[in-house]
C-alpha cells in the first residue's frame, strides 16, 4: 500500500477531479469491451455532483486523488459503484482498501456489485474479498455483466487474521 493515504469523504469541491480520475480509469474497460461509450466515460459533472451528495469515498496520495468508490443504500443492501484507481496506482491494494471503507461505512447487511465479464482483474479482486457471482445480465452481444454479492458475515470472516480472502 503506498504511503502516506488517506481514505476520506468526497464532497461537491471534489467533482472535477473525481470526473477526470473516472474517465482515466475507465479508459481500459472502453477499449477492452470496444466501447467508448460507457457510461461512467460519457458522465457529466453535474451527474457526479448528483453522485457526491451521496454516499463517495476517495483516497488521496500527497493530495491527489488516485481511487473512488460510490454506494447506495437499499434498506440493508449497500449497492456499490464505481470502484475506480487510477490506471498508474493500480495494483497497489486501493481498490480493496476502498472496497473495504465503503463496506465499513455503510453498515449494510448485504452488498451487490457488478463488473463486466471480461473484467478478470476485476473479478479476481471482488472475488477475493468474499463476493460471489450471483447472476448475468447480456447487455448485448459480447457485453455481459456479472452480478457480485457479499454478506455481512462473510465481511467479518475476511477481517480475522490469517483470513484466506486476506488481499
Amino acid at each position: 500500500m503506498p504511503d502516506p493515504y488517506s481514505v476520506i469523504r468526497l464532497g461537491d469541491a471534489d467533482a472535477g477531479e473525481l470526473l477526470t480520475l473516472q474517465r482515466a480509469a475507465y479508459v481500459s474497460e472502453a477499449q477492452l469491451y470496444g466501447d467508448p461509450s460507457l457510461p461512467a466515460l460519457v458522465q457529466t459533472l453535474d451527474e457526479i455532483r448528483d453522485d457526491l451528495a451521496g454516499s463517495v469515498l476517495g483516497v488521496r496520495i500527497d493530495g491527489r486523488l488516485v481511487g473512488s468508490v460510490r454506494w447506495t443504500l437499499d434498506g440493508s443492501v449497500a449497492h456499490i459503484g464505481r470502484l475506480i484507481v487510477a490506471p498508474d496506482m493500480q495494483g497497489r491494494g486501493l481498490g480493496t482498501a476502498l472496497l473495504d471503507a465503503a463496506e465499513s461505512e455503510s453498515h449494510a447487511d448485504e452488498f451487490r456489485l457488478f463488473t463486466g465479464h471480461l473484467s478478470e482483474a476485476n473479478l479476481r479482486l471482488y472475488e477475493r474479498r468474499g463476493y460471489v457471482a450471483s447472476a448475468r445480465e447480456v447487455l448485448r452481444p459480447g457485453v455481459e455483466l456479472v452480478h457480485l454479492t457479499k454478506t455481512r458475515a462473510s465481511t467479518a470472516a475476511d477481517d480475522q487474521p490469517g483470513a484466506r480472502n486476506r488481499a
